[in-house]
């Protein structure tokens, strides 16, 4: 069984931490992640994020992925999405997860809802980052990007990883279906580590 675990920073995925699903397949995460931890793949679209982690000099020894910009023509060592499908980091690390050919990928913090109408980021009041204060961030390319993906790929079984009444999507794929994070870590008590 192969698994894939893509990580957003909405401020649910702060319910498990990435050394617990490290052992059992690769992780995928977003934006500042890097400043906190390296997963196996790093994505970042925009280029203020791009640039801090250029400016960083993470990508030299990690796999960072990104859309090409002309501004990254002297970056060394990012990868290049081809072609760019013009999408955020979340559904794009999505997108590169599913394109490595997993049976199961395991959605975290991929939120689609602020919290009391403001931002819902683990990085908010950061630099690069809006304030937790503003208002939340428009999520339907968010969600649509994310139903392509699943709708697209039926023979790959998707899983949000979610919290008790939190914001719930309408999706009725066979190949999609919420999970509380009570019940993953219940889960994967019985998987095979594979590192």
């Amino acid at each position: 069984m192969k698994r894939s675990f893509v990580f957003g920073n909405g401020r649910t995925r702060l319910n498990i931490d990435f050394d617990e699903v490290k052992p059992y397949g690769s992780i995928y995460a977003c934006n500042a992640v890097y400043r906190d931890y390296r997963p196996d793949y790093l994505v970042a679209v925009d280029t203020k994020m791009v640039e801090e982690i250029n400016q960083a000099g993470y990508q030299k020894n990690n796999s960072v992925w990104t859309n090409y910009n002309i501004k990254y023509k002297n970056f060394e060592k990012f990868n290049y999405f081809e072609p760019n499908l013009g999408w955020s980091s979340g559904p794009t690390a999505l997108n590169l997860a599913t394109s490595h050919g997993p049976n199961e990928v395991y959605i975290f913090g991929f939120d689609y809802s602020g919290l009391n109408g403001k931002l819902n980021n683990v990085y908010a009041n950061t630099f690069n980052y809006k304030n937790s204060k503003d208002p939340a961030t428009y999520n339907g390319n968010w969600l649509k990007q994310t139903d392509t993906i699943i709708k697209n790929n039926p023979n790959i079984n998707y899983f949000r990883v979610n919290v008790e009444n939190f914001y719930e999507t309408n999706w009725k794929y066979p190949n999609y279906k919420s999970v509380l994070f009570k019940d993953f870590k219940d889960l994967i008590k019985d998987w095979e580590k594979i590192r």
